[in-house]
This record gives structure tokens, C-alpha cells and sequence, in this order.
């Protein structure tokens, strides 16, 4: 879950950091803007990959059943929109930021759900 953590900590941490260390306001917007898609583009695969994990662990009919298959749905979902959005319609800040805070929240609930458990195999 190292996207869930990167989320986190550029948001509560890094650009926290250079706003107290003074960096011109102009100069974190930047630096927020490049991080942010950097991020969420590997948070997307990352959520990519966690799906298809999930989909070898789970039958098909019960991954929207699962929690984690809808965390994960949402997840893609808001990792897709933030980055189409940004590349067509930037001044839409409020929709990029709650797309990336909603994305770390299910990040969150991503991590405190169970490990899923691998099917048994069928004895003959």
C-alpha cells in the first residue's frame, strides 16, 4: 500500500513542509500540481494491480460484493477522473481536490481490511 502512503504524506507532510520552510506560494502550487499527478498516476496502477489480484482471490460475481472490490472501484474511479479532469479542465480545482482526499480515504479503508484468502481448491 505504498500509494496510500505517498497520497498521505505529500498532502499532510511535503507540501506542508515547503510552505513552512517559504517557499514562494506560486512555487508549491507547482511543485503540488507536478506531485500530485506523479502520485495519483501510480496510485491508479497500483489500484490496477490490486485488482487484478483481487480477482484471482475472489470470484467474479463477489467483487462488487467485497468491500475491497468496491474500495477499489471508487479508487479507480477517482484516480481516472482526477487525471482526465487535470488534462482537460485544470481550473477545476475543487473536483481535483476532492477527487485526491476521497482517494486517500479509501486508501485507508483499504488498509484496514483483512487480507482477502485464496479459494480453496476443489478436491477430486
Amino acid at each position: 500500500m505504498f500509494w496510500v502512503g505517498g497520497l498521505w504524506v505529500l498532502h499532510f507532510v511535503l507540501l506542508k513542509a515547503l510552505v513552512h520552510l517559504g517557499f514562494a506560494s506560486v512555487l508549491v502550487q507547482e511543485v503540488e500540481q507536478y506531485t500530485r499527478s506523479i502520485v495519483v498516476g501510480f496510485a491508479l496502477a497500483c489500484v490496477v494491480l490490486q485488482m487484478l489480484v483481487l480477482v484471482r482471490v475472489l470470484p467474479a460475481k463477489q467483487l462488487l460484493k467485497d468491500i475491497r472490490g468496491q474500495l477499489l472501484l471508487v479508487a479507480l474511479l477517482l484516480s481516472s477522473s482526477f487525471l482526465l479532469i487535470q488534462a482537460l479542465l485544470p481550473s477545476a480545482q475543487y473536483w481535483l481536490a476532492y477527487s485526491y482526499i476521497v482517494l486517500g480515504l479509501c486508501g485507508l479503508l483499504l488498509v484496514i481490511q483483512p487480507v482477502p484468502m485464496q479459494r480453496p481448491v476443489a478436491s477430486v
